[in-house]
């Protein structure tokens, strides 16, 4: 029903009216084609009208998008003011961070020392879409997030750099390549992986390229389609798929941190650079608790970093 249309529905409608084409619509967005066309599918149901008609050469409004399109600009338009203005105007809302950078292990402390030297001031901390993870933060949902890179997104500013991790691969203790003391991407296309196809396509060639160096395929392996979790974060079947020797999970060292198994071991990879976490804004923010809270982000980075370096010393 319509009153369960989504400002998100909306957006990706309001895009495609503009672009009246998939591909161009989702490379806009930053998610898949497969996405957009969900997501449309979705509001014509809820709307009990198809809003596009689809060919293979052309994509056209129908007069019931035409007229959704004319009625419902505005209006999406000024809900996104008054969100923002509702917000200025709340004497001490809460800095909202999302986090898309799970093993951001100093965003507690950053947070603590942000609210012990911030009087009445409170970090509201919350995950962001595995499909869509930016998008809180251009529709100015969130003020800032814990995000991987590189995100690939422009308007946004980069702040302090939060983690820095090696890579390593995870394989079954039984593997052929778990008594290795490091192996290559070259050694990893001899496997298969899990590719997750949801987040941005920058990060997708980060985290698990499609090609070794020699150019050779990584090849894949799907989760199951028995799964009914979100696929964006599938790690209990991902665990299992490893401890099984099913795939090797090109990941890094604090991921075993968070989900440990014994059956699992981890060995360097030594051609892939490591895998970094910072904290993202949107461009031209007029929020200065941003900066400030990115000035606390520096400072705890930095006493880490200080202690690491006496510890190694």
């Amino acid at each position: 029903m319509s009153e369960h249309v989504e400002l998100r529905e909306i957006r990706v409608f309001l895009m495609l009216c503009e672009e009246l084409h998939f591909g161009r619509t989702a490379e806009r967005l930053r998610i898949s084609q497969t996405r957009v066309s969900q997501t449309i599918q979705k509001l014509e149901a809820k709307i009990g009208a198809p809003l596009f008609e689809r060919t293979s050469r052309r994509v056209a409004l129908t007069n019931d998008g035409a007229r959704l399109r004319e009625e419902v600009a505005p209006v999406h338009e000024e809900m996104t003011e008054v969100l923002r203005r509702a917000q200025a105007a709340s004497r001490t809302p809460p800095l909202r961070l999302g986090l898309f950078c799970d093993q951001a292990s100093l965003i507690p402390h950053i947070a603590r020392r942000f609210e012990a030297t911030h009087d009445g001031q409170t970090v509201e901390a919350a995950e962001v879409p595995v499909a869509d993870p930016f998008a809180p933060l251009r529709d100015g949902e969130i003020d800032l997030m814990a995000s991987w890179l590189p995100h690939g997104q422009s308007g946004l500013d980069l702040g302090p750099i939060l983690s820095s991790e090696p890579r390593v691969l995870a394989v079954s203790v039984d593997h052929p390549l778990a008594l290795r003391s490091e192996v290559s991407l070259e050694d990893v296309a001899d496997y298969r992986v899990v590719r997750v196809e949801s987040p941005p396509r920058e990060l997708h060639e980060t985290w698990i390229p499609s090609m070794s160096p020699a150019g050779r395929a990584i090849r894949h392996q799907h989760f199951s389609d028995r799964s009914l979790g979100d696929r964006g974060r599938m790690t209990t079947e991902l665990v299992h798929l490893i401890a099984t020797g099913r795939i090797v999970h090109p990941t890094i060292p604090s991921f075993a941190n968070v989900f440990g198994h014994p059956d699992i071991v981890y060995i360097p990879i030594t051609d892939l650079p490591p895998l970094r976490g910072g904290l993202l804004w949107r461009r031209g923010s007029t929020d200065q608790r941003v900066y400030e809270f990115a000035r606390v982000a520096e400072e705890v980075v930095g006493a880490q970093s200080g202690d690491a370096v006496v510890a190694a010393g």
